[in-house]
């Protein structure tokens, strides 16, 4: 399993969020971005039921695998992630990350994702308070916090996630726990500085980063 440390302080991994690429080249645009420098590549699972959207499942996980050695992390953006996290381990993702909204038992499926020998993440959406995560901060590796609504991309920034990562790394501080701080939405030259400086690990970026025509230049700058 291929993933990441924690980056060196005041730089942040880059994650490509491949739900902006162009799915009739997708294999050039991932062999781009990875020469482009990315760190990791950020896959946006949607069911049409959690989020009004939808986007691809296991099967081009898959394909994704097949074309990249990078960190694969499934953000399932779905009601029901529990009945299909085999599906997505079998795929060759590397990371799955849940949102704690939805209905299940978080915490039960949070330990299966790690029974399969996956990173386990926890996603939360920019009106969920932050202590609906804490009971469970102990069982996930990466918390992956949304500044914009899921389910579409090229939306505005919601500047509440800045507060939350620098929460969530006040906390980490003061536990010793080594979870990854991520955030996707809206991260571009203007929002990445203050998500580094309060302490994001991963800056997850979509558009900016794929209608680019230096993509290279693009990356070093959210890297930092």
């Amino acid at each position: 399993m291929n993933w990441l440390p924690r980056p060196a302080d005041g730089r942040a991994w880059v994650a490509p969020s491949l739900l902006s690429a162009d799915f009739s080249a997708l294999g050039a645009d991932i062999r781009d971005m990875t020469a482009a420098g990315a760190d990791l590549l950020h896959l946006d699972v949607m069911d049409g039921h959690f989020v009004p959207n939808l986007t691809f499942g296991p099967f081009v996980c898959e394909a994704i695998r097949r074309v990249s050695d990078l960190p694969l992390d499934a953000h399932l953006m779905i009601s029901r992630p529990d009945r299909y996290l085999q599906q997505f381990a079998d795929a060759g993702v590397d990371a799955i990350t849940i949102h704690v909204e939805v209905e299940i038992p978080v915490a039960t499926t949070l330990d299966a994702i790690g029974d399969l020998g996956l990173k386990r993440g926890i996603s939360l959406n920019p009106g969920t308070q932050l202590n609906t995560i804490l009971p469970i901060l102990d069982r996930v590796d990466l918390v992956l916090v949304m500044s914009v609504q899921p389910g579409f991309g090229g939306q505005k920034f919601d500047p509440v996630a800045v507060e939350k990562i620098a929460a969530l790394d006040a906390l980490r501080r003061s536990t010793g726990r080594d979870f990854l701080i991520s955030v996707d939405g809206g991260i571009n030259a203007a929002t990445a500085p203050a998500c580094r400086e309060a302490g994001a690990d991963i800056l997850v970026s979509g558009s900016w980063l794929f209608g680019a025509d230096d993509r290279k230049s693009r990356v070093s700058v959210l890297a930092g």
